[in-house]
């Protein structure tokens, strides 16, 4: 049985895709099938909206606080899909949606992007994790090159325009130093987002 959404802790986390185009040095793909002692994430194949709608209508949604895009991929991989679920989401319950993204979704799909979260996302985390395009292009290994930095810092800031909280995230000690934390917190002020520093996970 494929695992389309699984809790953590008090989010319900929705899983619609294997791809990303990126190969981070940190990500816990390569060395583990699951997080947080969750069943295997990796996808037979993907889920049809209907059918991540019917899996998430088999939970009680009262025991969580948020509903997060958030699996083993890009979820903006699948961003009119995700929308969809989305939108159904909306209609169905009270609970605050978010997307856990790369923030590459401009490049993914060669247009700008987050007009389209308008009125069905409340909260967009994109992951920063550099301080410059070089140093992202290093760590992110994004299959857009060294662009992507510019196009994720861009996208990040289109969000603020329609998406009620933005905020940007790093891995902590040993990814990224305290030095670099504080400059990753300059660049969420420039943009207006806040910034949140993830724990490093071997």
């Amino acid at each position: 049985m494929m695992t389309v959404a699984y809790p953590v802790r008090k989010g319900l986390y929705i899983n619609m895709t294997n791809r990303c185009p990126c190969a981070c040095t940190f990500c816990l793909r390569k060395n583990a099938d699951g997080v947080y002692g969750s069943d295997p994430l990796w996808l037979e194949r993907e889920p049809t909206v209907e059918e991540v709608c019917d899996v998430i209508g088999r939970f009680d949604l009262s025991a969580f606080e948020e509903i997060v895009f958030c699996g083993y991929g890009e979820p903006t991989e699948r961003l009119d899909d995700l929308l969809a679920v989305a939108a159904y989401l909306k209609a169905h319950c009270d609970l605050p949606l978010r997307i856990n993204t790369n923030g590459l979704a401009d490049l993914i799909h060669g247009e700008p992007t987050a007009h389209k979260l308008k009125g069905l996302i409340d909260t967009v985390s994109v992951s920063l994790n550099a301080t410059n395009a070089e140093d992202y292009a290093a760590v992110v290994r994004p299959k857009f090159g060294i662009g992507s930095y510019d196009a994720m810092l861009r996208f990040t800031k289109d969000c603020t325009a329609y998406v009620p909280h933005v905020m940007m995230t790093v891995v902590g000690e040993p990814v990224t130093t305290p030095e670099e934390q504080a400059r990753c917190q300059a660049i969420c002020d420039r943009l207006g987002a806040s910034l949140r520093i993830r724990p490093y996970e071997d």
